[in-house]
This record gives C-alpha cells, structure tokens and sequence, in this order.
C-alpha cells in the first residue's frame, strides 16, 4: 500500500492539506487519481453527487482551471501514469482569474 497525500493550493498561495489516500497501484492515470480523490472526500463528506464532482473536476482540469503537481512535476494529461510511491504528495493547485485583466 501507498499513502498518498493532497493538498489544495490557490495562486493566491492559500495551501491546505485535503486528506491522504491509501493506494494499492503502483501506477494510476491521473484521471483515476482525480476520482478516487474527489469520491474519497465526498464520502468524508456524505455527499450524494460525487459522480457529478468528478465530472466538474475533469472538466476544470480540461479548461484550465485546475493544475495537478505530483511532487515537483506538473502533469498535464488526464491519462497519463504516475508512479506512485508511500509519500508522493499530488497538490491540486487551482487558478484564480485576474481581475480586471
């Protein structure tokens, strides 16, 4: 097992922790990781519309609105493996538009 850790970041440098995830793969497509992240939260939660929430968050990724790090790296493909190691920390840093600009 891995434990995976997410953290939840705003360009206005707002960071907080978002839980961590035990994880059984050795490698896992960030789509996958997207989904197991957002249902694990919409359980710790109790809510109902998790499908829902992870459609929005592919779509945010897709638009732009959503960078995921995993350590250092930044990934920019839905279908890309990660290799995942006990530790590996997936930051999902979400994009504030400027205002005015």
């Amino acid at each position: 097992m891995r434990r995976v850790t997410f953290v939840d970041e705003t360009t206005s440098g707002e960071r907080r922790g978002a839980g961590e995830l035990e994880v059984e793969e050795e490698r896992l497509a960030l789509r996958e990781l997207v989904r197991r992240r957002v249902l694990h939260r919409a359980e710790a939660e109790a809510e109902a519309d998790s499908e829902q929430q992870v459609e929005r968050a592919v779509e945010e990724f897709g638009s732009n609105g959503l960078l995921v790090l995993v350590g250092d790296r930044q990934v920019t493909d839905l279908d890309e493996d990660i290799v995942l190691s006990s530790g590996t920390e997936v930051t999902f840093l979400r994009l504030v538009p400027l205002v005015g600009g």
